[in-house]
């Protein structure tokens, strides 16, 4: 990502302003990012960070997984950064082809499609609740093992039973605790985690084949 000055000195207002943590140098970049996205310093202790979750994903990430998403907005956001370092293949489960169900929203039944076709990929779900729970009944069935899955959904019913079963998963992961959440958020953690991915493979990753 390109920063100007009104962005640096927005980051350094929040350097200012977000006080003592025990976040590493790499997650509190993510943190940060979000911070800077959202204005909204309560993410500061709401995101969790499940053991290895940024080592697993920028390694898988360097490795051109594929990227499943929930919603276009998240494949949007993301894919400039992507083409421009990586190039991971991104795919967005409303856009998979699926026979329709009454029983599964598009957006969860998108995700289990993609997930079995694409079973070791990234999975970044910001918006669909459902495609959580989705994603996290195939992982729960032992059917598909993420590189890495990023959960932001927000929502009041049944959005942090979802977080708390993708928490007890043992999945590298990158999570919101309880009700808040945004594709937004979603998109400035995948950005955030490019970035730091590319700092640490980017040289490596341009002479691989």
């Amino acid at each position: 990502m390109e920063w100007h000055v009104t962005d640096a000195q927005s980051l350094g207002i929040i350097d200012r302003e977000i006080g003592d943590h025990v976040l590493s140098p790499a997650e509190y970049e993510i943190v940060r990012r979000v911070i800077y996205t959202t204005a909204d310093f309560e993410y500061k202790s709401l995101i969790r960070f499940s053991d290895h979750a940024l080592q697993a994903g920028a390694a898988a990430l360097a490795a051109r997984t594929t990227i499943v998403v929930d919603v276009p907005m998240v494949q949007v956001g993301i894919t400039p950064q992507i083409q421009s370092t990586f190039a991971n293949p991104v795919y967005c489960s409303m856009e998979a082809l699926t026979r329709p169900q009454k029983e599964k929203t598009r957006a969860a039944w998108g995700i289990e499609t993609l997930a079995r076709r694409y079973p070791e990929g990234i999975f970044v779900v910001g918006q669909a609740q459902t495609a959580l729970s989705a994603l996290v009944d195939l992982i729960e069935a032992e059917e598909i093992r993420p590189a890495l899955v990023i959960g932001t959904p927000s929502g009041f019913v049944g959005v942090d039973v979802a977080k708390s079963r993708l928490h007890d998963s043992m999945i590298p992961h990158i999570r919101i605790e309880g009700r808040k959440g945004s594709a937004v958020v979603a998109v400035a953690i995948v950005n955030g985690l490019v970035d730091l991915a590319w700092q640490a493979y980017g040289q490596e990753g341009n002479s691989l084949g």
